[in-house]
């Protein structure tokens, strides 16, 4: 396994792997990684010949009052982790070397990015997108894999690809969870104890949602309910919001009569957390 830490060291690799006909997934991440990274690699390793996992903690993505200077960091333990599950080479830029002193272009999307995240953390999917398209222009892979815990984040990935016509495949993978049903991220490291017990709220607090669907209740003013409730009974939640909106396009529905996307945030002492359900007719 390689590191590569400048765009050059990445293009030439893919360059070499390209003139063999081997084919190239990539998994896009900030690093600090978990059991749910490991599982994208797993199944990129398995689906492409050659695998190539970037770890950079990307500023564009951070909000004025967010975690960017204290994001988790732990370069040798992602080393190994990358190495378990069969990359080929890692991409650890710095800054400087992703965006120089005159950066001045960006990716912005309109309606996707205005709804769940994107509302409470203005700006923040401006950096994803421009990063991605960044990183994706560096790597050039056939498939590219993501967490399916960033619903909003992969369908905003799935229709920049689509609407700029890039050759390549975007596949979400399922969520990975703790024992308690907590999606795996690498901010729970910031939770105490007391906190992280209380968290494990969310995921019931979408287990009721998703007795509600089952039993035929298809008005997602009593599907929200049913989440603001749950997590109302726990004091030491905060709800940032409860929603149901369309799969592709993320507007709100009045009604679950399509595939869609039921996800709610919180806030657990200082740490924001995320999950979702996509429910099936």
């Amino acid at each position: 396994m390689k590191i590569g830490n400048t765009i050059q060291e990445v293009r030439e690799n893919v360059k070499a792997w390209r003139t063999e006909g081997l084919t190239v997934g990539f998994v896009p991440t900030m690093g600090y990684l978990h059991e749910g990274h490991q599982s994208l690699m797993n199944r990129a390793a398995k689906e492409n010949d050659r695998v190539v996992v970037s770890i950079f903690i990307n500023p564009l993505q951070f909000g004025k009052k967010e975690d960017l200077e204290t994001y988790p960091r732990d370069l040798e333990k992602d080393i190994i982790v990358c190495a378990s599950a069969g990359t080929n080479l890692i991409f650890h830029p710095t800054a400087e070397e992703m965006y120089g002193e005159d950066f001045c272009s960006f990716v912005d999307m309109n309606g996707l990015t205005d709804t769940l995240c994107g509302k409470s953390r203005p700006g923040h999917f401006r950096g994803v997108c421009t990063v991605v398209m960044k990183l994706f222009n560096i790597v050039k892979p056939d498939r590219a894999y993501f967490g399916q815990k960033d619903a909003q984040q992969v369908a905003i990935i799935k229709r920049m690809v689509r609407d700029l016509n890039l050759d390549l495949e975007v596949i979400a993978c399922g969520t990975i969870r703790e024992a308690d049903g907590l999606a795996k991220s690498s901010r729970n490291i910031y939770l105490n104890h007391e906190e992280r017990k209380a968290s494990a709220i969310l995921k019931e607090a979408l287990g009721v949602a998703e007795k509600k669907l089952a039993a035929g209740i298809r008005a997602s003013v009593e599907i929200q309910r049913s989440i603001r409730e749950k997590i109302a009974s726990e004091a030491a939640v905060r709800l940032d919001y409860a929603e149901i909106v369309d799969l592709e396009t993320l507007l709100p529905v009045n009604r679950v009569e399509a595939p869609a996307l039921v996800a709610a945030a919180v806030y657990v002492g200082k740490t924001r957390l995320i999950d979702n359900f996509i429910y099936e007719i």
